[in-house]
């Protein structure tokens, strides 16, 4: 009962456990279960970690248990995992659309129990992550998850379980958001006159280099904008039409449709 265990051993875990060991952690205390012999033995060959296909025998000796399913089998998964876990792990779910209500039922109503919303840019150590917890969390467990995760990226708690949502929408969806940006500047940077290539790589760089200047200027992300806007020049007629298309409404209404889908997937698993 000493290990950080992992039930499943997808992209999302393989990333998590990556940054673990990069940050200290001993692989001899990280443990996954995983039904695939291939995914595995990957596994076992990239992070030198133990790993098995029984689950139950897995959560037994977990301080940490991380369920990394797909939101469809998480029921499933969970209700077997019940009576393994009597010594009472803190466990971690980072499936999409699933509220602590749903995993009480599925797995008991004293666990200490944590609803994480990673993103996929965790994958590259960049990530952003949103966690809630419920009232059984001490602070040995909390300073463990808050380990694992900001191995990965950014990492913060919120106070209610509904601003979950708010964060899926923020920066659990917000990846596809800049790169849908990122496709337009690409496409219209031909239609131009741009090579693609050209217009590929300066599009991204200025993405990384807008970011890279908003995460390291005091300044809020309004300043920076008017700082880069002169008056009557080019990219004052640029935001010009943004503002007349409505964008930030456009925004707005992308942001809370991804907030009520959220929602609708939890109604679906409280159902």
């Amino acid at each position: 009962m000493s290990k950080i265990v992992f039930i499943g051993g997808g992209n999302m875990a393989s990333c998590l456990i990556g940054g673990m060991i990069a940050n200290g952690m001993a692989s001899e205390k990280i443990l996954v279960s995983e039904p695939g012999t291939e995914a595995r033995q990957k596994l076992s060959e990239l992070h030198g970690i133990e790993t098995t296909a029984d689950n139950r025998a897995a959560a037994g000796q977990a301080m940490l248990l991380v369920l990394a399913v797909k939101p469809q089998i998480m029921a499933a998964v969970a209700k077997d995992l019940a009576t393994a876990l009597e010594h009472k792990p803190a466990v971690v779910s980072i499936a999409a659309g699933i509220p602590l209500a749903a995993l009480e039922n599925w797995l008991g109503s004293e666990i200490a129990l944590v609803r994480a919303m990673p993103n996929t840019p965790a994958l590259i150590k960049s990530g952003a992550t949103g966690l809630y917890a419920n009232s059984l969390l001490n602070d040995q467990q909390k300073q463990l998850v808050d380990q694992l995760f900001e191995s990965v990226g950014y990492a913060c708690w919120v106070e209610h379980e509904a601003l979950i949502d708010a964060v899926i929408a923020v920066s659990g969806s917000g990846p596809a958001y800049f790169f849908l940006i990122l496709e337009a500047m690409q496409k219209i940077g031909q239609e131009l006159g741009l090579p693609e290539q050209t217009a590929e790589a300066l599009s991204l760089h200025t993405a990384l280099g807008a970011s890279r200047m908003a995460l390291e200027s005091n300044a809020t992300a309004a300043e920076l904008r008017q700082q880069v806007t002169s008056p009557g020049g080019t990219t004052q007629s640029a935001i010009n039409s943004f503002e007349q298309q409505g964008l930030e409404n456009t925004f707005r209404q992308a942001m809370i449709s991804a907030v009520n889908r959220a929602e609708q997937m939890s109604e679906d698993f409280t159902s």
